[in-house]
């Protein structure tokens, strides 16, 4: 396949990019040449997303888009992968002929083969679906399209709590582990390339190695990858409270590498819609696990998700959330508008809520987080913090970075003056001395003139 160029479009979570990434290195492996114009590609490869209804409506859209380049560009091979494909492979055939190949969740270390296959003109049409308990393994080096000093690393595939309204464990599977080994041996690669951050990812982190070694074992994890040569900063995200342990709150507190920062999805604080979810906690026990968490780790930052308007939320009960989002004064903190997904059991509850009610009742958490935000922001002002430089503001003698407290993509910024030549990648002290909204402003901390 030399010179086969591809356009590739990868959509939804940044597990969903793990995978585009693991198909753009066996790709890679083969000889293919990679291109951003979609107008002069060969293949065209959508990795898509049906996690709520906006996810949706934009994998379908992002398809129709690709699906003309049939007849106006070169492509002659146009392939859906992912959540999408996996759970409306008929539907995609039946209505969208121009698709050539579709590839299930767990499939996609297919992908060169199904390639093959269409250019070879073997086919008119490739189905490629395997057993949703596989958890495909794939060789070849990943080709890292984050920019180069942060990856995410998927820890597990795949999910077994069942939650009212979500659909993933239908598209994704039951829980599997990856083999510390092989997790140690892919961070050490993406260190050789230049990763100086880790993201750890999953449905769930803190039920890793449950499956493979009989308990949790993330606190191991991060004890092995802690030791690799040339990763400086540890991540973990989606975090589950009730499976948060004392061990993993003491590997947060003694792993010098591990950010102390911790993505904790709660999704409500009314007892009552927690049941309904499926959630296997209540208010006290999030209170309690907050707490022990900012005891033990005071300058830990925490972010949180939330849904509004979940079936049968009442006005008491979004009121109790927003009294429970005051007192804990979340770091980090994202809504989304409850979007009820066909086969879930939330979808057939009679009590649902009003489109127009859901949002404002979401644009009335994200009011109130903002003030939370914006205050904390102010609060760092005239501390001293360490920021990864990610790149140049233009023509400014200033940069942009990121501190332990901000995950790419979702969180603030820091902008550093400098007049000295910062490098994308440097870990740099800097000296809080502003804030704007959700992002801060600084200076390089020069100790010795202090």
């Amino acid at each position: 396949m030399e010179n086969i160029k591809l356009f590739c479009v990868s959509l939804g979570c940044d597990k969903n990019l793990v995978d585009t990434e693991k198909m753009l290195g066996l790709l890679n492996g083969m000889g293919v040449v990679f291109t951003d114009d979609e107008t002069e590609a060969d293949a065209i490869l959508i990795n898509t997303c049906c996690f709520i209804g906006d996810a949706k409506e934009e994998s379908v859209n992002t398809i129709l888009d690709m699906a003309r380049y049939k007849e106006e560009g070169c492509c002659k091979a146009l392939i859906v992968a992912g959540c999408l494909a996996q759970r409306y492979k008929q539907e995609i055939i039946d209505e969208i002929p121009e698709v050539d190949a579709i590839l299930g969740t767990t499939s996609y270390e297919e992908i060169c083969a199904v390639l093959t296959r269409l250019l070879g003109k073997a086919e008119e049409h490739v189905s490629c679906f395997h057993d949703l308990s596989e958890l495909p393994q794939t060789a070849s080096k990943r080709v890292v399209t984050t920019g180069g000093y942060y990856a995410f690393l998927k820890i597990a595939e795949g999910c077994d709590k069942r939650c009212t309204y979500c659909i993933i464990p239908y598209l994704r599977g039951p829980y599997r582990s990856v083999p510390i080994e092989a997790l140690v041996a892919e961070a050490a690669e993406l260190a050789e390339k230049g990763v100086k951050e880790l993201i750890l990812v999953a449905q769930e982190t803190t039920l890793y190695g449950t499956d493979l070694y009989g308990e949790k074992s993330l606190p191991r994890l991060l004890r092995e990858l802690a030791k690799i040569p040339g990763i400086y900063w540890i991540r973990i995200q989606y975090c589950y409270p009730e499976e948060i342990t004392d061990e993993l709150i003491q590997t947060i507190k003694t792993e010098e590498k591990v950010c102390h920062y911790l993505d904790i999805p709660i999704q409500h604080a009314s007892d009552r819609i927690l049941k309904r979810m499926a959630r296997r906690t209540n208010k006290e026990e999030l209170k309690e696990r907050i707490a022990v968490l900012r005891r033990e780790i005071p300058d830990i930052a925490l972010r949180t998700t939330l849904i509004s308007g979940f079936p049968g939320e009442t006005e008491e009960d979004h009121q109790e959330l927003l009294e429970f989002v005051d007192e804990m004064e979340f770091e980090r903190l994202g809504v989304f508008a409850y979007s009820a997904e066909e086969d879930t059991p939330a979808y057939s509850y009679p009590d649902q809520v009003p489109q127009e009610l859901k949002e404002e009742r979401r644009d009335e958490i994200m009011e109130l987080q903002q003030e939370i935000a914006f205050e904390h922001c102010e609060s760092m002002v005239g501390k001293v913090v360490t920021v990864l430089i990610e790149g140049k503001v233009a023509d400014e003698p200033a940069y942009v970075g990121r501190t332990y407290m901000d995950a790419p993509n979702v969180d603030g910024l820091i902008f550093v003056n400098a007049e000295e030549l910062l490098m994308s990648g440097d870990f740099v002290r800097v000296k809080v001395t502003g804030a704007a909204e959700y992002d801060l402003i600084g200076e390089v901390y020069h100790e010795s003139a202090q």
